[in-house]
């Protein structure tokens, strides 16, 4: 313990790596799944995206249209994934229909704030955008 300290004491210094930074560090805990049955939507303009937990379907994210018939679309994916809970951005007024749709076919919908769900640094995508609402609903965030 005392040498890790020394060696934190250095790092403030300048004297330590980044290597045995990282070794002090240990390894980062993952997020505990609460909620299996949760999906996470990324509502843009053109296209939705869609993510599902992986052991759900063969391809556990999707892309859908912007259309009203393209939402009916989701529920059916999502009932037949088993999905009980849907987290999705609310962007611009495109997430009002995708949200009154989702209700009415019974799902527990919660709509996030883009700004508070932000992705840690990287490159930024609508896959990873809708995975990452996924990851962090499921974990009870």
């Amino acid at each position: 313990m005392e040498d890790q300290m020394a060696n934190l004491k250095n790092r403030r210094r300048g004297k330590v790596s980044k290597k045995t930074m990282k070794k002090l560090r240990g390894p980062v805990p993952e997020l505990a799944v609460i909620d299996p049955d949760v999906a996470g939507i990324d509502i843009g303009s053109r296209s939705h995206f869609v993510a599902v937990p992986a052991d759900r379907s063969e391809t556990p994210v999707r892309e859908f249209g912007s259309f009203t018939a393209n939402v009916y679309e989701i529920v059916d994916w999502l009932k037949s994934c088993r999905i009980r809970k849907v987290a999705m951005e609310s962007t611009g007024v495109y997430w009002i229909p995708v949200y009154d749709i989702l209700g009415m076919a019974g799902f527990d919908v919660t709509l996030v704030n883009a700004r508070h769900v932000k992705n840690v640094s990287g490159r930024k995508s609508d896959v990873l955008d809708c995975q990452w609402i996924q990851s962090l609903t499921r974990s009870g965030f």
